[in-house]
């Protein structure tokens, strides 16, 4: 049997490509990747926001080819439910889904001002109205979680979907310099230590393709 394929498109600009790659990482598929370049009309599209349909990540393995990344996670959790990407309990799961669907289809605000973008740095980052009621959401949910589940990740002890569907925000975060308080700050630098994020972080640090629009000075 073929070894299975992640199609992805840049690591320091494309937070859906990140959300895919976490998951068949988590998941612990082995797995090869696919780069899709910049310059690439529909990668270009996804990048910028200018399309509502998302390309990558795309997955196939064993005949079976997967794409969005909540289907991805859906197919990954079938397929290797040992690695616990949706809770056990049935309150705890449908809370994951929940948070995890609103991430997928929301924070649109937040997208547009926030773009994706690993190695910038914006310290004291303006961040305006709207994006930040989007801020303001997803710290709330971010409490919620710690309370509904003790942390120290949303789901609990350990990282699960809802933290890949989020560990993009942590990297905007951290990117724009979002004031945070302690509790969330931990949480953001502490998915920002994960091993596996590291990782990405070290591959999208070597990309040297650059997109003018989401790098200009603000």
């Amino acid at each position: 049997m073929s070894k299975a394929t992640l199609t992805i498109s840049s690591k320091n600009y494309s937070s859906w490509s990140l959300r895919g790659w976490l998951l068949c990482k988590m998941a612990g598929l082995n797995f090869e990747e696919e780069r899709v370049p910049v310059d690439d009309p529909s990668a270009r599209a996804e990048l910028l926001l200018l399309s509502p349909s998302f390309l990558v990540p795309r997955l196939v393995h064993e005949g079976v080819t997967v794409w969005d990344t909540l289907a991805i996670a859906s197919y990954l959790n079938e397929v290797f439910p040992e690695a616990g990407l949706l809770p056990a309990d049935r309150a705890a799961r449908a809370h994951c889904l929940s948070i995890s669907g609103e991430m997928h289809s929301g924070f649109a605000n937040m997208r547009s001002a926030l773009p994706m973008n690993i190695k910038a740095r914006y310290p004291g980052f303006k961040v305006w109205a709207g994006a930040q009621a989007d801020i303001e959401r997803i710290v709330a949910i971010w409490r919620g979680c710690f309370t509904a589940h003790g942390g120290p990740f949303l789901m609990g002890p350990t990282p699960t979907l809802a933290d890949a569907m989020y560990a993009p925000v942590c990297s905007r975060f951290t990117t724009y310099d979002v004031a945070l308080d302690p509790m969330c700050r931990a949480y953001r630098d502490r998915v920002m230590a994960l091993p596996f994020i590291q990782e990405w972080i070290a591959d999208a640090q070597s990309e040297p393709e650059e997109l003018e629009e989401l790098d200009a000075e603000f």
